[in-house]
C-alpha cells in the first residue's frame, strides 16, 4: 500500500527534525563538545550539568521524532512536540543572543518549523 504524499512529507519533516534534535546529544560527552555546539563555556559544574542534561533530552526527542517518521500513529503528536520545541527556542532567542552558533540554530529551527507546520496542516486538513 502506497503512503499518501502528505504522510510522506510529514514523515520527512519528522525525520529531519529528529536528526537535528539528535545532533546536540553529543554534548553529553564533555564541556568541549558543548563548546563546539554552542560556542559557550560551562565554567561551573551546575551549568555543565544542565547543558549535559539538555543534550540527553534532545537525544530522547530526536529518537522519538525519528520513530514517528516510521510510525504513522505518532506523527501528528510528535510533529506538534517538534514544532513547539523549535518555535519555543526561536521565541526565547529573539531577545538578542548574538552568538553565531545560536543564530545558526535559530535559522535551522525556522526552516524546520515552516516545513513541519506545512506538513501538519496538510496532514490535518487535506489528508484528514
Amino acid at each position: 500500500m502506497n503512503a499518501h504524499p502528505t504522510e510522506l512529507f510529514l514523515a520527512f519533516a519528522l525525520a529531519s527534525s529528529g536528526v537535528v534534535h539528535l545532533l546536540p546529544a553529543v554534548g553529553v560527552l564533555s564541556a568541549q563538545r558543548l563548546h563546539g555546539l554552542y560556542g559557550v563555556n560551562a565554567h561551573d559544574a551546575v551549568t555543565l550539568l544542565l547543558l549535559r542534561h539538555r543534550a540527553v533530552l534532545f537525544g530522547i526527542l530526536g529518537v522519538a521524532f525519528l520513530a514517528a517518521a516510521f510510525l504513522p500513529a505518532w506523527r501528528v503528536g510528535a510533529g506538534g512536540v517538534a514544532l513547539f520545541s523549535m518555535l519555543s527556542f526561536v521565541a526565547l532567542a529573539k531577545d538578542g543572543v548574538a552568538v553565531p552558533s545560536i543564530r545558526r540554530i535559530v535559522r535551522i529551527d525556522v526552516v524546520l518549523s515552516a516545513m513541519l507546520g506545512v506538513a501538519l496542516l496538510l496532514r490535518l486538513f487535506v489528508h484528514g
